[in-house]
This record gives structure tokens, sequence and C-alpha cells, in this order.
């Protein structure tokens, strides 16, 4: 065998997908318009949180390690919140592929997303299908020139511009897109720009369907999400065989009528049944149906419109992302021809049977609403509903106690016994706060902050404060006899009460 014969890797073919018309395109559409506004326009919307915070409503803010988005914070020890978002993404992932295939990939995607995007300019720029075709085959002219070239132009803008909205979000926008326009932008931000702009570029404009064939690990991995029951794009290939067009179809009907069927092993045709049909076909009796060429007329329409360049009658094919544009081709064709909707559609492989006996299909619902798919929807909605109690239960004050360890204790000349602590005190609130640090009410040992009157630390907004405190036990004291005492320091926002404790020890001098 050659190794020709055994490459994983082809190379890539041109693909130009034909514009067209219908409810799946119309979805695309508003998908596409909604999470690319989403993505260009949320860096530079506005949230008051104060005067000494960033009024960015969405912000990662690297350099301070604080991640804000609108009215939540997030700091770097409540990272669980963006580990709980990431497993409702895959927990999401999971229930949408087991329910209705690859329609993230058809649908949302980022590389599908801006290959879409790509694709409009292309056509705009370009013409359809044939028009982009043929300048393809043609040889390099000045207009092949002009044309080509405005569109790479109009591809690097937007890439220029998808890459500038990315790091938009990792600092004040309108600040650093004057540093930008002023050329005083740091360099990791001219990096991240030219970084994204070349992927963005690359894979948007001229790798496409490569990058979801051999770089994204999904389509591997949807196997084991997907099962004769889930709802994706199919052939009904029972009903559209055999297939032909013009003179052969009238051919094959003749053929039909005096030999019988050929159908290679596929179910009779019949027709559609519980599909609705501007054009009425009246009910054939079975004499009659097996002597009726299929409904597909081998136009192309449905190959021709695809972004990934295959043939949905060809079966399940891991190149497919069910976006669902070759049901809006042939829904087109199959009215012209005045044959029922649906021969290419949303539907689940273990429906053929009973379709090709003459049943009605199943509901799309109860296809939905199996118990793999309710445990997927169950257990990311536990995580969300987690996530949210954790969010509203969470103190607006935290402490954190770290007992100095060198030495553990120091006697002091009366006999008393000190301990020290590294105390964090965080303050998540717009504005500077004054808190009172104490010990148990139930002990003896005496509290003091280093550098500060009292017992009272004060922390500036949405920050956090260290301080040295000292634990002093007096001669007489249990603590001071015994090797180990459990003690619990509290903190008290003075301004609106709110208290915080941490549990921690006292070490003495364990003096039998």
């Amino acid at each position: 065998m050659s190794h020709k014969d055994t490459s994983l890797y082809a190379a890539r073919v041109p693909i130009f997908p034909r514009r067209v018309n219908g409810k799946f395109r119309r979805l695309k559409w508003a998908i596409m318009a909604v999470t690319l506004a989403i993505y260009y326009i949320t860096p530079w919307l506005r949230w008051d949180r104060g005067p000494n915070l960033p009024d960015q409503a969405v912000l990662i803010d690297l350099a301070n390690r604080r991640f804000y988005f609108f009215w939540i914070e997030i700091w770097p020890h409540e990272f669980y919140f963006v580990a709980g978002l990431l497993v409702m993404a895959g927990l999401g992932l999971f229930l949408f592929t087991a329910a209705l295939g690859r329609v993230w990939c058809g649908y949302a995607c980022p590389q599908t997303v801006w290959t879409d995007l790509f694709l409009v300019v292309e056509r705009w720029i370009q013409g359809d299908r044939n028009a982009r075709m043929k300048l393809h085959n043609a040889p390099w002219t000045g207009r092949k020139l002009r044309l080509k070239g405005t569109t790479w132009a109009a591809w690097l803008l937007i890439s220029v511009a998808t890459g500038g909205a990315w790091v938009f979000y990792f600092a004040d926008a309108p600040t650093l897109a004057r540093d930008l326009f002023t050329l005083q932008a740091p360099p990791v931000a001219w990096f991240t720009i030219a970084i994204l702009t070349a992927t963005t570029f690359t894979f948007g404009g001229f790798m496409r369907e490569q990058v979801c064939i051999y770089m994204c690990p999904w389509p591997r991995i949807q196997g084991a999400m997907m099962d004769d029951g889930t709802l994706t794009v199919a052939y009904r290939d029972w009903r559209g065989e055999p297939r032909g067009k013009g003179l052969k179809r009238r051919e094959m009907a003749e053929d039909l009528r005096v030999t019988g069927p050929q159908l290679g092993g596929r179910a009779p045709l019949i027709p559609m049944p519980g599909v609705p049909n501007t054009k009425t076909t009246p009910r054939l009796s079975v004499p009659d149906r097996l002597a009726q060429p299929g409904d597909c007329i081998d136009c192309n329409a449905c190959v021709n419109v695809c972004p990934m360049g295959i043939d949905i009658r060809d079966g399940q094919q891991l190149a497919c992302i069910t976006c669902a544009l070759c049901i809006d081709a042939c829904d087109q064709v199959m009215e012209k021809v005045g044959r029922p909707r649906g021969l290419i559609d949303y539907v689940a492989l273990s429906d053929a049977p009973r379709e090709a006996a003459g049943g009605a299909p199943v509901s799309a619902w109860r296809h939905i609403l199996r118990p793999r798919n309710i445990v997927y929807f169950a257990l990311w909605s536990l995580v969300g509903v987690a996530l949210v109690f954790a969010l509203f239960v969470r103190p607006e004050i935290e402490m954190t106690v770290a007992p100095v360890r060198n030495p553990t204790f120091v006697t002091l000349s009366d006999g008393s016994v000190r301990n020290a602590y590294d105390v964090r005190v965080l303050n998540k609130n717009g504005e500077e706060r004054s808190f009172l640090l104490s010990p148990s009410l139930d002990t003896t040992v005496a509290l003091s902050v280093e550098g500060a009157p009292g017992q009272i630390v004060t922390v500036p907004a949405d920050t956090q404060e260290r301080v040295r405190v000292y634990l002093t036990a007096p001669p007489d004291a249990p603590a001071t006899n015994r090797d180990r005492t459990d003690l619990r320091l509290w903190v008290q926002d003075l301004s609106s009460g709110e208290r915080a404790r941490v549990d921690t020890n006292f070490n003495g001098k364990d003096t039998p």
C-alpha cells in the first residue's frame, strides 16, 4: 500500500458554497449577529462600581488578579466560580450534542461564525458560487488581483478588529484604544493582536473546514455523545432513492414499472407521512409506489451549499457540522418539483424503519426528552444553582490567618506568652472600611496590631491588607501553660457590622 493510500491528511480543495435562503440560514444569520455583537461591543460597556474601582462592565484584570463581570467580582481564591462555569459549558455541550448533534459546531462555534462572516465578504465582493469558481480557475489578471486583493484586505481588517477586541477585555478599553492609536500600548498588546489577527485571517479565510476536520478534537469525541436516537441532519434515503433527474428519471420510472424496484437493499419509496406540503402529493398504493423513482432529483443543491463540501446523501460523516443549510436548499427544490419537504431534515436514525414502513415520524420532543438528556440537564442545572447560591452567600469581608512558626511563641519578661500571626483582611466593598480584630470572647488572650492603633485595621476599597497581629496570654492563663489551645479570631466591619471568623491555635509553654 502506498503512502498516499495511508495518509491521514488530504490537501485542501477550495470550497465555494452557494448562498441559500431558509429558516436555518436565517437562524445562523441571527446567531452570527448576536455573537459578533457580544464579542465586539462587550468591552465598551460601562458599569459604575465606585470612584476607586474600574468602570468596565467585563474586565479580566490580570495585574490585580481580579475578574469583573457587571456587578460580580471574582477574586483569585474564588476561582471555583470559573471552574464551575467551565463545567457547565462542558455539560451544556454534552447535552446539546446528545439531543441535536453538533449544533454548537454548526451555529455558535467561533470558527463557524468567523468563517460565515468571511464568506459573506467574499460573496459580496466576488459573487456567488459560480462566479467565485470561475474567478478561482481564471489566470491572474488585473481584475482577479483586484477582487482577491479587496477580499483579503477586508478579511485582514476583520482579523485586526478581532484581535483588538480581545485585548480590550484585559485593560480599560478606551485607554488601551488611545494607547494603540498613539503607539504607546505595551508590547504584549501588540503581540497578542498580531497573533490573533494571523490566526483569524488564516483559519477563517484559507483553512476553514480543515480546522474542523484536522485541528478540532470534538468531531472525534461527539460519537460518544450521540446514538440512534439523537436528532441530526440526515438524508432520508428510503424516500430519495433511486435518484435521478430529467430524462433519466423518466427512463428509470419506465424500467421500474417493467422490472420492479432495484433499491440495493433500501426500503421501498413511500411519500413522507406527516410533513406539510403546499403542493400536496396524493398517497400512492404499494404497486404505484414501487413504480416511482425517488424524490431526490440529483440536483446537488445540498452539496453546493455545504460549507464543508460534503454530500449529506453519503450518510453521517465526521466533517458534517449539522449547519442544516442542506435542509434549506433541499426544501426549496422539493417545493419546485412538487414533492414534500423534509427529504433532508433533522431526523433520528432510529426512526428510519418506522418512516420507511409508512409510520408517522416521532415527535422531536420525544427524542430530546430522553433519560440521558434529562440527566445532563439536571447536572447542568445543579451546577448552575450551586454557583448562584455560592455567589449570593459569599461574605463581603474575609480574613486569613497564618501563624508565624519561627519562633512558635515568645516568653515575655513578666512570664506572658506571645504568638505572632500574619493576618490578611479582604475588603470587597467599593469604599475604604475600618475593621475591628478581636479574639474569642471567652478567652483572656489580648490582641494587638503592629503599627495600628488598638485593634483597628483600615483597608482600602476592593483590596486586601496584610498586618502582623500579636496575641498575648498572661502568666496565669490556661493557654500559657498548654502546648496548644484552640482559638477563634473575629473581624468586624465597623460600618456595616458584618463579621467573619477564622479558627487557629495558640502555642504555650506546655509546663507540667
